[in-house]
């Protein structure tokens, strides 16, 4: 009985030795995991900014405010001039503009009614080397705005903003640190993220 016992326990140890080869072959087979396929490295709309500019104060900057309100749901901010222009009318200081900034899931649906406006075309010098872009419609009651003849019909500016995780360590007050350029957007990545998001079209 004593000669056998060795004989047995060898017989057990067998397979347990065969374990370490299985999770080998299982680890060669499966797909090697890349930088890319970090969440972290998801791009995403960080900001998408409507702009309408009038040129001039009074009644027509107001309509135009109540242009981007019936848009997007927010009040609008009214931007002044910088500089003046006498060719133009333009005073120093004088408010000329007004710009609404949306965020999440509403800046992509708007975003969408635009760039449907623009058949989902645009060009290569529409983005910028910071990896945004930006684009322009004529008339504001394509993206469905029912017109009103009061208000009339205004043009307006779309600029899209684009990041990934991690940039506010770089404008935070506090523990502020660098924003590695290998986490930043390029245009090139920008221009893919267009094609794959909305199946769009870059002209040359």
């Amino acid at each position: 009985m004593s000669a056998k016992a060795p004989a047995a326990g060898k017989q057990a140890q067998a397979p347990a030795q065969g374990k370490p080869a299985q999770k080998a072959s299982a680890q060669q087979g499966a797909p090697k995991k890349t930088k890319a396929d970090n969440p972290l490295r998801e791009i995403r709309i960080e900001k998408l900014v409507c702009n309408i500019c009038v040129g001039e104060s009074g009644d027509k900057l107001t309509k135009a405010s109540k242009v981007l309100e019936d848009l997007t749901g927010q009040k609008p901010v009214l931007s002044k001039a910088r500089f003046t222009i006498r060719s133009f009318g333009i005073k120093r200081n004088e408010k000329i503009a007004a710009r609404v900034t949306v965020r999440g899931d509403k800046a992509k649906e708007i975003l969408d009614r635009g760039l449907k406006v623009k058949e989902y075309e645009l060009k290569k010098r529409n983005f910028s080397s910071t990896g945004n872009f930006g684009f322009g419609i004529q008339e504001h009651i394509d993206l469905g705005i029912k017109y009103d003849p009061y208000t009339g019909i205004f043009g307006m500016d779309f600029y899209v903003v684009l990041g990934r995780a991690g940039r506010r360590v770089s404008i935070r007050k506090r523990g502020r640190s660098k924003f590695g350029n290998f986490q930043k957007v390029s245009k090139e990545e920008s221009m893919q993220w267009f094609k794959q998001t909305f199946e769009g079209l870059i002209l040359n």
